[in-house]
C-alpha cells in the first residue's frame, strides 16, 4: 500500500508530532499511561476528563487527574460539565495549572455523566452547546477543542450543525466519535458523518471509533478526509498501536511486532510508573486492569489474569511479569502472540 504522508495537524499555535492521538478515557488515560503512549508514538495525548465543578477538585481522584508535572508533549486537559460559567471557570483554572489545550467533553455516554446534562447529553440542547462553546473559548487564551459524537440518537445526528457552531465560536479542532450517544460502544462506528463534518468546517477534524489497526487507520483517514485519527479502547493493553500506525502511514508497510523482551520491559515500566504515581495501595489495584488488558491482548490463558488479581504487593506483581514471560514459550503461537 502507498504511504499516506501528510502534514501533521495544528491546534492553534501547536503542531502535533504526527496524525495519531490518544483519546481521553476516564480511568485509563492517567499520567503514567499518557507518558507511555507518547513514548510509543502518540502524536498527542488527552487527559481523562476532569469535572468542571471545582468544589470537587479536592478529592484524591481529581487531584491526580489534574497532575501533569514532568509530562512531555502538549498538555491537553478535558473538562466535563453542563454549566457554561462553571466550565469557563474550570478552563481558566486548568490553564493556570499549565494546560496548553482545553478539551470540552461532549462525547462521554456514561449515565452518571449524561444524567447531569454533560458529556454527549449536551448534544440534545444546541442552545446550551452554543453558550458553553462561547463561554469557554472566551475564558482562556489557549486553544479550546471539542470532542463529540455523531448525535444523541439515530434520528438526531446533529454533529455537522454543532461542528459549524463550534468553528464559529472559535474552537480550534474537533474530534468526532462515529457513534451516537444511544449506541454507547455497541454496534460499529460509522464514518460518513465524520466525513460530512470534515467537509463542513475548515478547522482540523480527528476521526475516532473502532480504529484498531494500521490498515483501519489508513482506511478511515482516506474515507473521512480527517486530519488525524484518535485511538481509544484499542490502545488498552496495546500502546504499541501508535508506533504501528505512524509507521504504516509513513511507509505503507507494517512494522514488526514488539518482541517479548520489549513487551516485558514496557509492562514492567508501566507497572512501576503506576506504583510511583498512585502509591503502593492504589497502584497495585489499578495495575490489575492494565495488566489484564495486556494479557487479553496476548491471548494468555485466563488463569494468568486470575492469579495476578490476587497479588497484593509490587514485588509480587513484578515477579509475576517475569514468570509470565519466562513461560511464554509454552503457549506462543507462530505469529508471536500467546495462544489460549
Amino acid at each position: 500500500m502507498r504511504s499516506m504522508t501528510h502534514l501533521s495537524p495544528c491546534i492553534g499555535p501547536y503542531t502535533l508530532d504526527n496524525r495519531v492521538i490518544l483519546a481521553p478515557m476516564a480511568g485509563v488515560t492517567d499520567r503514567p499511561f499518557r507518558t507511555l503512549c507518547r513514548r510509543l508514538g502518540a502524536g498527542m495525548t488527552v487527559s481523562e476528563m476532569v469535572t468542571a465543578d471545582r468544589r470537587l477538585w479536592h478529592t484524591p481522584k481529581s487531584r491526580l487527574r489534574l497532575d501533569h508535572s514532568g509530562e512531555s508533549g502538549l498538555r491537553s486537559v478535558q473538562i466535563a460539565g453542563g454549566d457554561p460559567d462553571m466550565l469557563a471557570d474550570a478552563a481558566r483554572a486548568n490553564a493556570d495549572l499549565g494546560a496548553q489545550i482545553i478539551d470540552i467533553n461532549m462525547g462521554c455516554p456514561a449515565k452518571k455523566v449524561c444524567n447531569k446534562a454533560a458529556g454527549s447529553a449536551l448534544m440534545r440542547d444546541e442552545a446550551l452547546v452554543y453558550d458553553i462553546l462561547h463561554a469557554v473559548v472566551s475564558a482562556v487564551s489557549i486553544p479550546v477543542t471539542l470532542k463529540m459524537r455523531t448525535g444523541w440518537c439515530e434520528d438526531s445526528r446533529n454533529a455537522v450543525r454543532i461542528a459549524r457552531m463550534a468553528e464559529d465560536a472559535g474552537i480550534a479542532a474537533l474530534a468526532v466519535h462515529g457513534r451516537t450517544r444511544e449506541q454507547r460502544y455497541t454496534g460499529e462506528a460509522e464514518y460518513d458523518t465524520i466525513r460530512r463534518v470534515k467537509q463542513s468546517v475548515a478547522i482540523p477534524v480527528f476521526a475516532n471509533g473502532d480504529i484498531d489497526s494500521p490498515d483501519k487507520a489508513a482506511r478511515v483517514l482516506e474515507l473521512t478526509g480527517a486530519d488525524a485519527v484518535m485511538i481509544g479502547r484499542p490502545a488498552q493493553g496495546n500502546p504499541w498501536i501508535f508506533r504501528d500506525i505512524v509507521h504504516f502511514l509513513a511507509t505503507g508497510e507494517h512494522s514488526a511486532p514488539p518482541s517479548n523482551t520489549e513487551r516485558r520491559q514496557v509492562i514492567h515500566d508501566h507497572l512501576g510508573a503506576l506504583l510511583d504515581f498512585y502509591g503502593e495501595h492504589m497502584g497495585v489495584r489499578i495495575a490489575r486492569k492494565h495488566l489484564g488488558w495486556y494479557l487479553d491482548g496476548l491471548k494468555a490463558p485466563g488463569e494468568w489474569r486470575q492469579r495476578f488479581n490476587k497479588l497484593e504487593s509490587p514485588a509480587q506483581q513484578h515477579a509475576f511479569i517475569d514468570t509470565f514471560f519466562d513461560h511464554a514459550d509454552l503457549f506462543t503461537a507462530p505469529d508471536g502472540t500467546f495462544a489460549a
